[in-house]
């Protein structure tokens, strides 16, 4: 059997399943939070790039990519669920990449938030070199690298997908990443399984690394003693995030190993599936223009100010 007729077969079922535990329900909480952090984060990029103060900070440069790879992955994530819904036959090259450009944009915010905290470990721990090291070119630079790096292995898996498949154009009654990456050949998997893996160890190693020095090279300021300090309400603050953004990437490779097992039920897989992507790939995305909007003094005051200045012109023109 082709791997397209058994992508077929198997997505048959897939929304069989789907019909049976009526999970389509998951997708009405889906889209209201999706619409909601789509109408958020365009308001905080504004803010960053109608600031030129803000527009040449790394910082606010590494939000403002984490903050449009995060819309990227939203709106493929509800076109993926909405085709779903409706048992739209989606073709298997559409299918293809979509996956593809949704795993780039899933990496590319785990790389830029990992790049945040090296960032900020920099500014601390070299704050005279800081500019010198990291001048608005270089981080335009950085970020360019950032999603070619990100898109190399997805969009290779994507070629090596088409070239294995042949001239077959069979469509696909449900398009899901995990079906995409799962239905190649077993050393492939093992390679998919390596690359995530091995992805999201360095950056989570980094990241420990990067808070640990942090802490050693602050801890004599003074800044962590009281409970409800602004460096200890700000590290607690950004861990949760960062644990909410990794946690989906560990699920889908447990995903990805369920979609091997033959034991395993077709029910459990849909569930464990349906709600890392209804529920565990939403939740960093929903909170992170809310946190980085009260977190960044700057991004929030730039805010007020292109408030006032709409209402006085509103006011302005109503006169």
């Amino acid at each position: 059997m082709t791997s397209s007729l058994l992508a077929a077969n198997f997505t048959q079922e897939w929304v069989e399943c789907l019909r049976g535990w009526h999970m389509e329900y998951f997708f009405i909480p889906t889209i209201v939070v999706t619409l909601a952090t789509l109408l958020a984060n365009p308001v905080l990029l504004s803010c960053i790039f109608l600031s030129r103060a803000l527009r040449r900070e790394t910082r606010y440069l590494l939000v403002a990519n984490t903050l449009m790879a995060d819309m990227l992955f939203l709106i493929l994530n509800l076109a993926i669920m909405i085709c779903n819904a409706v048992s739209a036959q989606v073709p298997w090259v559409v299918c293809g990449l979509f996956t593809a450009v949704t795993v780039t944009a899933y990496c590319c915010t785990v790389l830029t938030i990992t790049l945040m905290v090296v960032d900020t470990y920099a500014a601390v721990r070299w704050p005279l070199r800081y500019h010198d090291l990291l001048p608005p070119a270089r981080t335009h630079r950085i970020l360019v690298g950032v999603w070619v790096l990100a898109a190399v292995y997805p969009f290779t898996l994507m070629i090596m997908m088409e070239v294995g498949r042949g001239n077959s154009d069979e469509d696909l009654a449900v398009c899901l990443v995990l079906v995409s990456l799962g239905l190649i050949q077993v050393q492939n998997v093992v390679a998919i399984h390596v690359y995530f893996f091995v992805t999201a160890l360095f950056c989570a190693l980094l990241i420990f690394y990067c808070y640990i020095r942090l802490y050693m090279v602050t801890r004599t300021h003074g800044i962590w003693e009281s409970r409800f300090s602004r460096a200890r309400v700000t590290l607690l603050a950004h861990g949760v995030l960062l644990l909410l953004y990794f946690t989906p990437g560990f699920v889908f490779i447990v995903e990805l190993f369920l979609f091997q097992r033959k034991e395993i039920s077709q029910d459990l897989r849909v569930w464990v599936s349906t709600v890392n992507m209804c529920v565990f790939m939403l939740l960093p995305r929903a909170f992170a223009p809310y946190l980085y909007g009260l977190r960044y003094r700057e991004i929030s005051d730039t805010l007020m100010q292109l408030l006032h200045r709409h209402r006085g012109l509103s006011q302005h023109s109503a006169s």
